[in-house]
């Protein structure tokens, strides 16, 4: 079913649809490029907070090129607000039967944010479907974790007291998530000045935080089951966290891989990228000067021609693979 709307920015993502998924209604949208055929398809994978919407300056762009495919997860966006397993695996589930229904072909994916995550735990557990991975930041600290050794060197009294301190902070997340707690905190978070300072940490600059992208931000906050939705998220406890963990996964895949980071990320660190990118040699890092958590959306011209060029060099470096092995052949 085609869903239509006045507001702008839906023009430039193509028509959207609903996809029911295990009960649930899911947002998702098509835009085909008629001269892409043999190339592998996007598959857009937005961030914490956001949605298809987030890719409108990017779509455009990149369907010149290959057709695209962006979804909402579950939770998020114009898909259903409901009390659900939320975590990165959950989430990996839904993009691979979103493929497995719609697409059937190897794709490039593409994500921000914690959509970067799902997308890198959708390649480990499902690389059938993953031709070439984009993660634009990538939020998973695990790669500053301490050593075993300076773990086991904690004092006596540290040991002890950390049970305690778990504890403390199980009672207080206990009482945050009451409702009676949680709702009117949440009524509070999505008024559009705290709507406005939250985006204004994900971007470098304010001119960014346009009326559209707020709207984009705000409007699904007011969706019918939206705080219970959020609710299960801060309160789920993740059981395949540590399966997907970067410092986990990443070493193991073969798939190309493109990392863009900006350099002013003020929720993520920077710094990170380069630890990262030393887990895989497959892994391309890329740094943007005067961008944020969301470079894709700030700095659109300059994140569309890194992908697009990133991708060109990968074919051309597959084609000189396939000319070498039959040289040697003959």
């Amino acid at each position: 079913m085609a869903v239509t709307s006045p507001i702008s920015w839906q023009s430039q993502i193509g028509k959207q649809r609903d996809w029911v998924w295990r009960g649930w209604q899911i947002r998702y949208t098509y835009q085909h490029a008629p001269l892409s055929e043999n190339q592998p398809p996007f598959l857009l994978v937005h961030g914490f907070g956001a949605s298809i919407g987030h890719w409108r300056n990017n779509v455009p762009t990149l369907t010149q090129h290959r057709s695209i495919y962006a979804l909402d997860l579950l939770g998020f966006g114009a898909s259903e607000k409901v009390s659900a397993p939320y975590e990165v695996g959950f989430w990996a589930e839904q993009l691979y039967d979103f493929w497995r229904t719609f697409i059937g072909q190897p794709v490039v994916l593409v994500g921000n944010s914690i959509g970067s995550l799902v997308c890198l735990a959708a390649a480990t557990r499902y690389p059938e479907m993953v031709q070439s991975l984009v993660m634009l930041n990538l939020p998973d600290p695990s790669v500053l974790e301490y050593p075993q050794w300076l773990t086991a060197a904690l004092t006596p009294i540290q040991r002890l007291t950390a049970p305690l301190q778990r504890g403390v902070f199980a009672i207080a997340q206990c009482i945050f998530l009451s409702p009676l707690v949680f709702n009117p905190f949440f009524r509070l978070i999505r008024r559009p000045r705290f709507i406005r300072f939250w985006a204004g940490q994900a971007y470098t600059t304010s001119t960014a935080l346009t009326e559209e992208l707020l709207d984009i931000f705000s409007r699904p906050a007011f969706d019918r089951g939206a705080a219970a939705a959020l609710r299960a998220m801060v309160g789920r406890r993740p059981s395949s966290a540590a399966d997907y963990r970067v410092k986990t996964v990443l070493p193991h895949l073969t798939i190309p891989m493109l990392l863009i980071w900006g350099k002013q990320d003020r929720m993520v660190p920077p710094k990170l990228g380069p630890l990262i990118a030393k887990l895989n040699p497959r892994l391309t890092l890329a740094e943007i000067e005067q961008a944020g958590h969301c470079p894709h959306d700030e700095c659109p011209e300059v994140v569309n021609r890194l992908i697009l060029e990133w991708l060109a060099s990968q074919g051309q470096a597959e084609k000189m693979a396939e000319s070498l092995k039959e040289g040697h052949e003959n």
